[in-house]
């Protein structure tokens, strides 16, 4: 038996914005929030370093939130803490409840056994994604198009190296939305993006994109946007009023390139 993990009063891990949109752009959130559940403390981390990155991605729920109105989009986000169990990690990765992140030990990741490994993956992994399938279930059975935009943001020092890039595209083996909306940022006036900086996509390093996006088939994209540049209001209003103009975009410039390659002669 999995001991209860999450209090019946605590949140849910998981929270979906217009459930009702109707843009083929679905929004997923892996690490919009730092909550903790009760029953764990603060896994024996200072409040100072779980403000920090380690502990969420600082600014992505606010653009996330001002995206899904604009583009009347769905979105689906995580509300607990990449401590308690990162959601874009496989369970079974040792980073999916590190002892470590970054250069900060996580006193309460460093012993888990597996019954309370299995509570956080059951009452916190599984809602989140559950939910995400359940979506793409329904669009698919109502033959509805669907592309998977997977929001994330990222610090701008990492163990003192500085990064120059003020928003990353990250993709794996599809590149159908990644070349024009690449291709659209490069055209932004002083942007330095990175293509597949400061981070790829793998089947053992992530878990959203490969499964919900590349074993349905669907057109996605994985956005890492420079935490600094959307820790405040202004900053979350320029980078969605951004993306939802350059998304819009992007998708209708992947749509007709098949329709265009089919018509060539």
């Amino acid at each position: 038996m999995i001991e209860r993990l999450l209090a019946a009063d605590e949140p849910a891990p998981v929270t979906v914005r217009n459930p009702d949109g109707r843009s083929p752009l679905l929004l997923v959130a892996d690490h919009a929030g730092n909550r903790f559940p009760r029953a764990l403390g603060r896994l024996g981390v200072p409040e100072h370093e779980w403000e920090r990155h380690i502990g969420w991605d600082i600014g992505i729920a606010g653009v996330c939130h001002l995206m899904a109105d604009a583009l009347d989009a769905t979105l689906i986000q995580q509300n607990y803490s990449r401590l308690i169990v990162d959601c874009n990690r496989p369970p079974e990765a040792l980073t999916s409840m590190p002892a470590i992140s970054e250069s900060t030990p996580i006193p309460g990741n460093a012993s888990i056994d597996e019954r309370a490994r299995a509570a956080r993956v059951c009452e916190i992994f599984h809602p989140y994604h559950n939910r995400i399938a359940a979506e793409l279930d329904a669009r698919q059975r109502a033959d509805r198009p669907t592309t998977l935009i997977a929001m994330h943001s990222f610090t701008p020092v990492f163990k003192g190296t500085p990064r120059p890039w003020h928003v990353g595209l990250l993709y794996n083996r599809d590149r159908r939305l990644a070349g024009p909306l690449l291709a659209l940022l490069e055209r932004e006036t002083g942007l330095v993006v990175g293509d597949n900086e400061p981070y790829s996509v793998s089947d053992t390093t992530d878990y959203t994109v490969p499964v919900h996006g590349e074993r349905r088939g669907l057109p996605h994209i994985a956005i890492e946007i420079r935490q600094d540049l959307i820790a405040d209001g202004d900053g979350q209003r320029l980078w969605a009023a951004r993306f939802a103009r350059l998304l819009t975009r992007a998708a209708d410039e992947m749509t007709a390139a098949p329709a265009a390659a089919a018509l060539a002669p």
